[in-house]
């Protein structure tokens, strides 16, 4: 049997040990929840998700063979399966970072497995990977509380060698040159938009579509960092996400991303009456309580949303 503590860099090939946890999950699951069709990642605040889950399972992250631990506020570590709108769905409320100090392997483990429990059989729609989180507004028509629809990405840590898919390639999962220039599916942003409307959130919620820049925290931005990444193109900045959309398309998975706007970034300094100190400062208290805010209408647009895939 694996043992939680075997690392993933063991004698037995990672894919085998990502279809170990999985059936490990399976186990633990009622039969007809163990090949759910549809993944939520739900971002720093956002795990309310998950209380719409009908006769939902929870299953902690620390009882996976091989799952990290996640240890952010506002992300509480466990899988939960149920149904949505009679959907199966597995969500992940929490999900992991590299600033934890956790190898990006670790951090995107969990979509291997999840790749794995949602695959579909041959000849049917592939499953769907909606991740959601909380982001810093670069773009300066975006308000605290608006809604960013990914359709593009600036990998920063990939660019620079801290990459998801570096190392040996498994063909099982995806080609070793995976193209990402179509990452986010079109089908699936225009049925977040349609969603959008049809649940009334459009008319009460700025929702807009945008590139998300990718950096590994833990800071937040400097000013000069943030005037780089509007001056590269980028209209929001966070910490997660891209890695595991990467993993999510390598493993055959249609892919949705949505930021929630938490706060927006700061790129001039303080006005001359006052000091250094008056400046205005992101703080991850200010995360959270925008993304509770806002939890109940991503969950009704997602919710809408599954009923059309």
């Amino acid at each position: 049997m694996i043992t939680k503590s075997s690392p993933l860099e063991s004698d037995m090939e990672a894919y085998e040990i990502a279809q170990a946890s999985t059936e490990f999950i399976r186990m633990k699951l009622p039969e007809d929840y163990r090949n759910p069709s549809v993944v939520i990642v739900c971002g720093s605040g956002l795990s309310n998700i998950t209380n719409a889950l009908e006769d939902s399972v929870s299953i902690p992250y620390s009882q996976i063979p091989h799952f990290k631990e996640s240890t952010v506020a506002g992300h509480a570590g466990k899988l939960v399966v149920g149904k949505l709108n009679k959907v199966p769905v597995v969500c992940m409320s929490g999900r992991l970072h590299t600033y934890e100090g956790h190898s990006i392997t670790d951090t995107v483990f969990p979509i291997r497995v999840l790749s794995h429990l949602t695959k579909q059989p041959e000849g049917e729609v592939p499953a769907t990977f909606i991740a959601t989180n909380a982001a810093g507004g670069l773009n300066k028509s975006y308000r605290v509380g608006s809604l960013m629809v990914l359709n593009d990405d600036i990998n920063f840590p990939g660019l620079a060698g801290l990459h998801p898919l570096k190392g040996p390639n498994d063909e099982r999962y995806g080609p070793r040159f995976l193209p990402m220039s179509d990452a986010y599916d079109q089908s699936l942003r225009q049925k977040f938009f349609d969603a959008a409307e049809e649940t009334g959130v459009a008319s009460r919620r700025q929702i807009n579509e945008g590139v998300y820049a990718f950096v590994s925290g833990p800071t937040y931005e400097t000013r000069a960092e943030s005037r780089m990444l509007i001056a590269m193109g980028a209209d929001a900045v966070g910490m997660s996400t891209v890695p595991e959309i990467i993993v999510a398309r390598h493993s055959g998975m249609r892919t949705l991303a949505v930021s929630l706007i938490t706060n927006v970034c700061i790129t001039e300094p303080p006005t001359l009456d006052k000091d250094e100190s008056g400046i205005e400062h992101a703080s991850h208290a200010e995360v959270i309580a925008a993304a509770d805010e806002a939890a109940k209408d991503v969950q009704a647009i997602i919710t809408h949303l599954i009923t059309k895939l």
